[in-house]
């Protein structure tokens, strides 16, 4: 039995029934696979039926404003895919005339979209042969070939998809690439695999030459750098409603577009006198306010990929609204923060209150 036929019969037993799985709608496939990068698909799906619900077409998503796709995005993570979305369903309207792209090439100018998201759209939405390599189908085939270039890189790219482009089903692209990602993902897993009821396990190399923990290879991480992040949840009473200061983030750094409260960033933890110093040398410079106690009202740590933020919270009560207002701050009520896009750190520090 050839390999395509051994795993579509595997996949007719085992496959997983998923919303974005057996349509073929560009939109719906594209804006699956943008939420499903660096997401488990538990988590993507409640996100992805939140963005059709909001957004059933391409159209509707370009005519959004990058507020509301960051807000329906939140807690997400990764915010430039989001920022990425936006901007090629602008992209499609304008410059595509509304009609998605239906070629590999055409797919690769879209903002935010790769080698593999490209052949998922055209395998999935057009039929076209482009196998999908995503990190379960680089576990899959490494351990079946024995292939031990490091994986996620374009070395590895290029060997996976001239090995894969020859057994692909020409027939069924879609549903040969559904299957491999299945597979790697539900049978040959990366701990605990089922080797015992594989149907490849008589011609799996890492089986047969004990390798399957060793396999796939893949790079040293980079270090992860730590940032402490010291928060001013500034907050006054005015006509029984409390009020509070939020600032937009900018720049190429994390979160861009996403609102916070105004922030002292240090590069190593600041001890209780340094602390006290700038955050009253902040309050001064920017609000014209006069010294504070200052206390740190709650403490969280949030994980990024290659950087841990160590965050503090300083709860500062005024009389009124500072007199000295930079235009970089947006004074709002409480209620109305959840109108806005915020990180996870911030939305997990107010409801933590």
């Amino acid at each position: 039995m050839t390999f395509s036929r051994k795993l579509d019969a595997w996949y007719d037993d085992y496959g997983r029934s998923l919303p974005w799985r057996g349509i073929d709608d560009p939109y719906r496939i594209w804006l699956s696979e943008i939420i499903l990068q660096q997401t488990r698909i538990e988590q993507g799906r409640e996100y992805y039926l939140r963005f059709v619900d909001a957004f059933p077409t391409v159209a509707h998503l370009a005519a959004a404003s990058e507020e509301q796709v960051l807000r329906l995005w939140q807690g997400l993570g990764y915010y430039s895919r989001a920022r990425n979305l936006h901007a090629a369903a602008q992209y499609i309207m304008n410059e595509c005339g509304g009609r998605f792209p239906d070629t590999h090439v055409g797919l690769l100018k879209l903002k935010g979209v790769g080698r593999y998201t490209a052949a998922a759209i055209a395998s999935f939405a057009f039929r076209l042969p482009y196998p999908v390599i995503d990190g379960n189908v680089y576990r899959f085939i490494s351990r079946l070939y024995g292939i031990a270039t490091p994986v996620a890189t374009d070395t590895a790219y290029d060997e996976f998809e001239s090995l894969l482009l020859k057994l692909i089903d020409h027939r069924r692209p879609d549903r040969f690439n559904a299957a491999l990602m299945d597979f790697g993902s539900i049978h040959c897993t990366q701990h605990n695999p089922q080797c015992g009821t594989c149907p490849f396990a008589e011609d799996c190399v890492a089986l047969k030459t004990g390798k399957v923990e060793m396999l796939p290879v893949r790079l040293a991480k980079a270090k992860v750098v730590e940032r402490y992040f010291y928060y001013l949840d500034i907050q006054w009473k005015d006509c029984d409603d409390t009020y509070t200061l939020m600032q937009q983030r900018t720049g190429k750094d994390i979160w861009k577009g996403l609102w916070e409260m105004p922030l002292i960033e240090s590069g190593s933890p600041l001890e209780d006198d340094d602390l006290k110093d700038k955050v009253n040398e902040y309050l001064m410079n920017t609000f014209g306010l006069q010294p504070m106690e200052i206390g740190v009202a709650a403490t969280l740590s949030h994980q990024l990929t290659h950087r841990t933020i160590r965050a503090a919270f300083i709860r500062l009560n005024l009389d009124s609204k500072p007199v000295l207002m930079p235009r970089n701050m947006q004074v709002l009520p409480l209620s109305k923060i959840k109108d806005i896009p915020i990180s996870r750190l911030i939305d997990k520090y107010l409801h933590g209150l």
